[in-house]
């Protein structure tokens, strides 16, 4: 949503002056971003972007002077010492005009690109887990907190969408293939029934749970003890996030944040090597 009101202010700014479509048409070696990244570029704003430095600037330039009348419709660079960049890539850019005609248009792009975010289930609305709430809430993912206790969930950020339940290991089944779950309750007991619940399932990028490594040998233990399938348990991500002296919330949720994107990022790149 953040982003689609970033794009109505762009519009609004831009009037009947319409702006110019700028996308990465082919991307050779090292670059910024890859093939079918895009940014608009208006008169006086800018919406998204191709990789920032050197290049976007040249972009921006270029866009501009196509919206005046004028300029070349596809731009190649070398991403070299030319420009003062290092990347050592080439990208060629197309640049298409966008007049009011074709604004909802863009305006379902943004929303389909939204819409295929994908989702991180964060249960336990604890210290740590609004510090990851908040954490996510920055980068491109739909957020979902679950929790058992109503007022810790009326703690959790604007933006995350808040489940009230007294079993939230019964959410578990239905959440999107492709997701990332990640247990940090206040009950053990609690922790096991959620972990056992994604651990029964193989779509999910990743399941991580709060902890240390004794709180993982006790878990292998009981698992396996009730039944649970060994093998499974080499999906599990517990301790979540990096290993350094500092342990407040927001720190800890820094690591986990980029551990998250990570494993979403490969279950992304594994499904498309699948599909090509």
């Amino acid at each position: 949503m953040a982003r689609l009101a970033a794009y109505q202010k762009l519009q609004e700014r831009a009037g009947g002056n319409g702006f110019v479509l700028v996308r990465v048409r082919e991307a050779k070696g090292s670059t910024p971003r890859d093939i079918d990244a895009w940014m608009l570029v208006s008169k006086d704003g800018l919406f998204g972007t191709i990789g920032g430095g050197r290049l976007e600037l040249e972009a921006v330039d270029q866009a501009r002077d196509v919206l005046a009348g004028h300029g070349a419709k596809d731009l190649a660079l070398p991403l070299g010492p030319a420009i003062g960049q290092c990347c050592g890539g080439h990208v060629t850019l197309s640049f298409e005009i966008i007049d009011e005609s074709r604004y909802d248009e863009i305006a379902d792009m943004v929303r389909a690109e939204d819409a295929a975010d994908p989702e991180v289930w964060l249960f336990g609305g604890g210290h740590v887990g609004r510090a990851l709430a908040n954490a996510l809430l920055l980068l491109p993912v739909k957020v979902h907190t679950v929790e058992t206790r109503s007022d810790e969930l009326e703690q959790m950020p604007e933006g995350a969408g808040r489940h009230l339940t007294a079993l939230p290991e019964s959410l578990v089944a239905d959440i999107a293939p492709g997701s990332a779950v990640i247990v940090l309750t206040h009950d053990h007991a609690l922790d096991f029934l959620i972990v056992t619940a994604a651990l029964h399932r193989d779509d999910l990028a990743q399941v991580g749970m709060i902890g240390s490594d004794t709180k993982r040998v006790t878990f292998e233990h009981q698992y396996v003890r009730e039944g649970g399938d060994k093998a499974r348990l080499a999906k599990l991500v517990c301790p979540i996030g990096r290993k350094i002296a500092d342990k407040r919330p927001e720190v800890i949720a820094a690591t986990v944040a980029a551990d998250i994107i990570a494993a979403l990022v490969d279950r992304r790149e594994d499904a498309r090597q699948t599909l090509s």
